[in-house]
């Protein structure tokens, strides 16, 4: 028999969100993990909030919604807000009954500066690494590191000479879009910035690719479950993945035993391998046809081609930040926000692929 429409708006709802969620539902595991995160972080909070005044929306909500667009790939802060407002799911993962109202989508550009900048980005991320670590899901002897573009949120045109009030040749610009011809300039980041992004550089990475606006974003990599265990922005150059994985090795507090570090071939250089044996870190980096700072010795070792076999995971934490993360270009201008937005980024990461190896929460939470 047939069914009939006879839809009738209700005047009372006795059903709750946490009914409306199903029991097996990933976010379930995801938001008490969260939310044990967030408690942990109450002081770094307090610190940054007054005292007196009208009540803020609460700094949880507005970190978990940020995961929830990672998570989830909205590519804009006006949409989250939206979808939170009708979402029965969102609504229940930030912590809203049915009948609370939703914040403005302007509030999350309200807290950038105090909320989401690097600093408390890196405070969560760190909390996320210590959670794998008491898992044992982070070993402590064998890494990979590489490097990344992101593009800016700046167009070509906005890249001017450093000595000119306005356009290259000191006329006015015509209209909102004017055309711009930059056939047979010569543009370089020394005598030229961008006027919307001034940490931007015009940088490629590969021969024969074009050049493009952007920074250079790094990370290392722990080699056991390929979760990433630093994190690192730069200006885009030839010489800042080297410097930065350096960087971000020497942040890693060392135990007992030599450290290894797999890298591609960008990385074999003298500068970056002695560095590395400084650290007391053996370099197991892509040997290069010609002129290798790679000895033979090392090159012969088991562990160092299976360094080189499992740092090509490195790439996975890449595409999923800028396919799912909406990592491809930011949004955001300059280097202390982006940085904030790449640490929530590989947080969300790390969080999807601990929820993936195999049952570690039921393990420990029984």
């Amino acid at each position: 028999m047939r069914g009939t429409q006879n839809f009738q708006g209700a005047m009372f709802s006795y059903i709750s969100l946490e009914e409306r969620v199903p029991a097996r539902h990933p976010l379930r595991k995801l938001r008490a993990l969260v939310d044990a995160l967030l408690a942990s972080m109450s002081a770094e909070f307090e610190a940054v909030y007054a005292r007196r005044g009208r009540p803020s929306v609460p700094p949880e909500m507005l970190l978990k919604a940020l995961l929830l667009q990672i998570l989830f790939s909205i590519r804009s802060e006006r949409l989250l807000v939206e979808a939170i407002d009708y979402n029965l799911l969102y609504r229940w993962f930030v912590g809203l009954n049915l009948e609370d109202k939703v914040w403005d989508h302007s509030t999350f550009s309200a807290n950038r500066q105090r909320l989401f900048n690097e600093d408390l980005a890196r405070v969560f991320f760190e909390r996320v690494k210590y959670t794998a670590d008491w898992a044992k899901l982070i070993g402590d002897e064998h890494f990979s590191v590489d490097g990344t573009l992101i593009e800016a949120w700046a167009s070509q045109k906005s890249f001017k000479r450093k000595d000119a009030s306005g356009s290259d040749d000191g006329a006015p610009p015509q209209g909102r879009n004017p055309e711009v011809d930059f056939k047979g300039e010569t543009r370089r980041n020394d005598t030229h910035a961008s006027t919307t992004d001034a940490d931007a550089r015009l940088f490629k990475k590969a021969a024969g690719d074009k050049s493009r606006l952007c920074h250079m974003g790094h990370i290392l990599m722990d080699n056991r479950h390929g979760l990433v265990v630093d994190v690192e922005i730069t200006h885009a150059s030839g010489t800042a993945e080297r410097q930065a994985a350096l960087k971000m090795l020497q942040r890693q507090k060392r135990k007992a035993g030599r450290l290894t570090v797999g890298a591609d071939k960008g990385y074999d250089c003298r500068a970056f391998v002695q560095g590395c044996r400084k650290l007391g870190i053996t370099p197991h980096v892509a040997a290069k046809a010609k002129h290798s700072a790679i000895d033979g010795r090392t090159q012969r070792h088991e562990g160092y081609k299976v360094s080189l076999r499992v740092r090509k995971r490195i790439e996975e934490a890449f595409g999923w930040i800028k396919t799912v993360g909406g990592l491809a270009k930011t949004k955001l201008i300059g280097h202390a926000k982006l940085a904030g937005q790449a640490l929530m980024c590989f947080a969300a990461y790390n969080l999807v692929r601990m929820g993936s190896l195999g049952g570690w929460w039921d393990a420990h939470h029984a």
